[in-house]
């Protein structure tokens, strides 16, 4: 399992140290990545959509790898505490998981750019040191999902017949891909879509 604290402690000086502006072009290449790929996004690009030159976005990144690495790791360091949370608090199985589905709405709008990155580039990023922590990530987000799982098909509040790493992907890409279409500013909410999907998944789609 990968600490909290190797997590944070990379990125810690730059956020104590951080400004509007450095907000501001993390967020633009945010979007580039997620939009462009990682790989197709130049530092060239980042400085051009933000409006300076190449060389003035070194005063604040070392590299386009320092700011995905940035993006990623405050998108993971708050899902893991909000994951931890649930599984502190929650009385129950059923409530267990559909607070981690809440959560993990509610993270699409707070980090979309950074969901759409680790769903795209994970597997290619943690070929490289820097990003080594991300295989160990995704293994603890499936092995709390499974947890819960697992405790509610003993507990019998879910269907002993399904198979929970089946059950946990068939959530995960549910949610995560929604990223790829929701629009903040469209009719349907983060909270609309979560409570729509949570009755789809408890209560199903067929009439009783």
């Amino acid at each position: 399992m990968v600490s909290t604290k190797r997590l944070s402690a990379r990125n810690r000086p730059a956020r104590e140290n951080g400004s509007e502006r450095r907000a501001e072009l993390l967020a633009i290449a945010g979007e580039l990545f997620a939009t462009r790929g990682f790989l197709a996004t130049t530092v060239r690009d980042i400085a051009d959509a933000a409006g300076i030159l190449s060389g003035s976005l070194y005063h604040h990144f070392d590299s386009k790898e320092a700011m995905v690495d940035e993006i990623l790791r405050e998108f993971l360091d708050d899902q893991r505490q909000a994951n931890a949370k649930i599984i502190a608090e929650a009385p129950d199985p059923r409530t267990a998981l559909t607070e981690l589905i809440k959560r993990s709405y509610s993270a699409l709008r707070k980090h979309p750019a950074a969901i759409a990155i680790f769903q795209n580039e994970a597997n290619y990023l943690a070929q490289f040191e820097r990003f080594d922590y991300l295989p160990g990530v995704a293994d603890e987000f499936e092995k709390t999902w499974l947890r819960v799982l697992q405790d509610g098909q003993k507990q019998g509040v879910f269907r002993e017949d399904l198979n929970p790493k089946l059950t946990y992907r068939f959530i995960r890409d549910t949610v995560w891909t929604t990223v790829h279409w929701f629009n903040p500013g469209g009719k349907l909410s983060i909270k609309s879509i979560a409570d729509q999907y949570i009755t789809i998944l408890c209560d199903g789609i067929v009439t009783r």
